[in-house]
Order: structure tokens, then sequence, then C-alpha cells
């Protein structure tokens, strides 16, 4: 069963014990979702309109931080995510009920309906798809990646050559691909699909983490 738990930056995140795994750092969900997905991958996006792909939609908190951080900018956002396992939205519109600055986004973002593009503002459409990543085969082509599946430990056949391969040939030149695991073995498997990866220092609790990119 799933159960809530607090982090060191105050905001929510859940414990998913099947997996003895959190959706989120317990060292801060926030923080930690700034940090790799917004400060390394969105903002070093030099383009006015991007195509983002999230493989892991789990809480929505990444698409909320999005939503957040380019709500009032001149960017526009093709925003897809999927996620094989969704969570219903009483548990997520529970998670974010108490931040005011996210409840909001938090109830456009996840009581939409899947399978369809819905305009959640002016400047981003939102595409959630209950996919497992291994049968996901993209149709578009994208700027950013925020590779955010669980931990490769705990589900090894996400963290693939053959994956990253496959999400190398979706990805725009220049584009990025980021994620929280810095571990040889996905550095490896992201050089041998074809990215150049640079190991960046971690959030809070992390070392390093992984930006890669195609040159």
């Amino acid at each position: 069963m799933l159960k809530k738990i607090i982090t060191a930056d105050k905001s929510p995140t859940l414990y998913f014990p099947e997996l003895d795994e959190h959706y989120h750092s317990v060292n801060g969900a926030v923080q930690e979702s700034l940090h790799i997905f917004i400060n390394a991958g969105l903002k070093q996006i030099k383009k006015d309109k991007i195509n983002i792909l999230e493989l892991g939609f789990g809480t929505g908190l990444n698409a909320i931080l999005t939503l957040s951080e380019i709500k009032n900018s001149d960017k526009n956002v093709y925003y897809e995510t999927i996620e094989k396992y969704p969570l219903l939205p009483e548990i997520t519109d529970d998670l974010f009920s108490k931040n005011l600055h996210f409840k909001e986004i938090a109830e456009q973002i996840n009581n939409t309906a899947w399978e369809k593009e819905t305009k959640i503002s002016d400047n981003f459409v939102l595409k959630k798809i209950k996919i497992d990543l291994s049968d996901y085969f993209p149709e578009k082509n994208f700027d950013l990646i925020y590779f955010d599946a669980f931990a490769p430990d705990k589900q090894p056949e996400l963290w693939t050559e053959e994956i990253f391969a496959k999400l190398y040939k979706a990805t725009n030149k220049n584009g990025i691909l980021v994620t929280y695991s810095a571990k040889g073995t996905v550095k490896q498997a992201l050089r041998s699909a074809g990215y150049t990866v640079k190991r960046l220092p971690g959030p809070a609790g992390k070392r390093h983490m992984v930006q890669a990119i195609r040159q």
C-alpha cells in the first residue's frame, strides 16, 4: 500500500513498498526534480517551442514543475508522459492539497484524461499515455527527455541500451536526456545508444546525476 512521506524540503512523495522505493528523494522531492529535470534539463533548451517526453509520470511532480516554470514565459511546451500504473486522482490530489503554490496546477495535470492531448494552458499541451516503457515507441521527436523510472536495481529492464537507443532515435539534434542515476552501467548504455554523456553534481543526497546529449 502506498504511503505518503514528507521529505526533507517539506514537499511530499510516496513510498511504494512492493519495490521498497520512493517516487522521489526523501532528501527533498521538489528540490530533486528542480535540480535534475528543470535546471539541468528544461533551462538548457534554448528554444521557444519545446517537445518534452517523460518516462515515469508518477505523482505528476515533474509535469507540475515544468508548467510552473514556463507558465508566464514565451515558451510553448508539448509534454508527453508515460506511466504503466497511473495513480488514482484522489491520491495525487491529497498529495498536493496542502501546497497552495502547486495545488491548482496539480489538479489540472493529474485530473486530465489519459490517451488524449489536453491543452492545460495557452502554452502547455499534455498527453498522458498508459503503457509500459518496453512497449512504447515515440511517434514524435523530442528536445528534452525526463528519464524518471524507478532505480536501475529495482527495474533493470528499463535502463538498457535497447531502451536508450529507442529514445535516441526520438531525440532531436542537441536534444537532452536527464536522469538522476549516474550508475556506470547506465552511462555506458547511454553512450552505446549514441548519446554524449555528462556527469553533473547531483541534488541533495546524491553525488552525481547524468545529462546525455544527442550531438
